[in-house]
Order: C-alpha cells, then structure tokens, then sequence
C-alpha cells in the first residue's frame, strides 16, 4: 500500500525572485501534487523572514485553492498566539465556504519571530502559555458551540474545519493527544524529539469527536532528481541558503562566502537540521522514505521539497510520487 504523501510548501523567495514568481511557483506545486496524487499542501506562517512568501497563509490558501480543484489545502501551520481565535475560526471558515471539504487548519504555538517582529505583530508573549484555552476556543467555533456568549465566527460557525496540532516537543504532542487530534511533527526542521513526541502522542491520545485513533503526520526533507549529483548539487545550494538566511545577518552573500559561512560552522546546524532528508535518485529517495515512516511511526508523511530552483521543486514532487507508486506496487 502506498504511504500518502503531503506537501509543505515552505514559498521560498529563490535568489533573483520576487514574491508574485514565488506565489507562481506555490500553485504550480500544489497543481502538479494534486496531478500525482498527494494527500494535502499546506502553508507556513512566517513574518520577517527575507526568503519565504507565505506570511498571509490563509491568503495564499485561498489564491491556490482557485487554480485547483480537489487537493486539500491548509495551513502547516498557523500560530495561534499571534491571532485571536475567532480571526482565525473567520478566516478558515470563509476557506471552507469558498473549497468545502479541502480546507485543513494546523495550529503551532512558536512564535516564529524575534523580538522586534513580536513587538510589530502586537503580541502578547504570554499567550504561548494559553495554546490548548486558544485552541478549544477555536474549535468551539467551528463546531458551532462558540464558548463566548453572544459571538460566533460567521462564516465559520459549523464549518468543522479540521484541526491539526503541530509541534516540535513532548508539550505539542500531549496537547494533540488530549484533545484527540491529529498530531503533526516538524521533523523537517526540529528532528530531535521526533520519536519521543510520536510515542508520547499515542500512549496519551483521548479519541474525540474528529478522531477516534490518533493520527501523525511527520515532516521530511526531499531532494529527489534525475541523478544522485543533481539531487547534491541541490542539497548543497540549500545549505548555503539555509546558512545565510539564519546567520547571515540580513547581508547579501556570494556562492564562495556562503560557502565559507557553512564551513565555519553553520553547516553543521543545517545538517542538524537536515537530519531527516531524502536526497538523490527517485529510488533513493523512495527507499528512503520507506525506511523513514517506520522510524517516525507515521501514518503520512509530509514532504519539504527543498531542491534550489522551482524547477527542481517541481521535479521533485513528481520524482517522489512516481517512485512511491512503483514501490507500492
């Protein structure tokens, strides 16, 4: 049986592009993963981040959800503290009136920022403490049972948009298995407690009204290409993206200064990282992401196509699917 296969879209502005190209490139994505037959795609909320297009998700949402027509869409994730829950319950209910069926809402508790960006967003920092209150009003909303009397989110009140947690430790692992919701991991980024936020998910997971039996979505880099040097030649101009984009201080770097940042020591946090990563030939990657369900103890996978250019992206994605469907077969 074929593992089902998701996509988060991380809209990466590439060196040279804008946002409007990347915007392009999100929903050539989401249309050749809807081609292949992948389960989802789903968005991140980041704010200040120079090289990534997807700070007004459900914005980004919506605009991609008008040039498909079946794929499940959604956020991976938004973070709550930075919204009220009735904003959001709004938002993705108008979502789910535009595409019924194919909206999904996946909620994270980081901040995602620094100082300055919290400060510019209005945050409270200490509403981080409040996730789990947030997001049972939330839910409340979206069921129709609105815990503030007098007030319901229109559009929004029934819709019962689905909710995902989202987490990167212990803590989101038992907020999703208390409230009996589908738990997604951002091994992606965060690879460290991957095993033990699974186990403690299961162990812990309360069967609700949206889900009897837990459910884990874990999150896995992939580079899959033609060759096995195409597919290095991608992972290695993403690690000098990564590099400079989380400790080049804002300056502009060439090829061989990136390259030298990387050897001076922020290599070895990308790789850290990059711990899970399915990089190389279609069978490869396949074997690889075989191997890599079994150790998250995933029902899904989903997948951070990282290749340098939309064009690897692209090919990527269908690289991917077409090996996971031969090795299902």
């Amino acid at each position: 049986m074929r593992i089902p296969l998701s996509v988060l879209d991380l809209a990466p502005i590439a060196p040279g592009e804008t946002a409007q190209s990347s915007i392009a490139t999100s929903v050539a994505v989401a249309r050749r993963a809807e081609e292949y037959g992948y389960q989802r795609v789903w968005y991140a909320e980041h704010h200040n981040m120079q090289h990534i297009a997807s700070s007004a998700t459900s914005v980004l949402i919506a605009h991609v959800g008008a040039h498909t027509s079946s794929i499940r869409l959604g956020a991976g994730g938004v973070m709550l503290p930075n919204h009220s829950p009735l904003v959001i319950a709004e938002q993705f209910g108008t979502l789910e009136a535009m595409y019924p069926g194919r909206i999904d809402l996946g909620l994270g508790r980081a901040p995602g920022s620094d100082q300055n960006t919290t400060y510019a967003l209005r945050r409270d920092p200490s509403r981080a403490d409040l996730f789990p209150q947030d997001v049972v009003e939330l839910q409340a909303y979206l069921v129709g049972e609105s815990r503030v009397p007098g007030v319901d989110a229109v559009p929004g009140n029934g819709s019962r948009v689905p909710l995902y947690i989202l987490g990167s430790s212990l803590f989101g692992a038992r907020v999703a298995a208390a409230l009996g919701l589908p738990y997604a991991f951002a091994s992606h980024f965060a690879p460290q407690a991957l095993e033990a936020a699974v186990a403690t998910y299961r162990r812990e997971f309360r069967p609700s009204a949206q889900l009897d039996a837990p459910y884990v979505i874990a999150g896995v880099n992939v580079i899959a290409a033609d060759t096995a040097a195409q597919a290095q030649d991608h992972l290695q101009a993403v690690r000098r993206t990564v590099a400079v984009a989380l400790f080049g201080r804002g300056q502009s770097f060439t090829d061989d200064e990136a390259d030298l940042l990387v050897r001076q020591g922020a290599g070895q946090h990308v790789d850290q990282m990059f711990t899970y990563a399915a990089v190389g030939t279609p069978q490869e990657v396949a074997d690889y992401l075989v191997d890599f369900q079994t150790v998250a103890d995933a029902d899904e996978l989903i997948t951070a196509h990282q290749a340098r250019s939309p064009e690897g992206r692209l090919r990527s994605v269908t690289l991917t699917a077409e090996a996971m469907e031969s090795a299902a077969a």
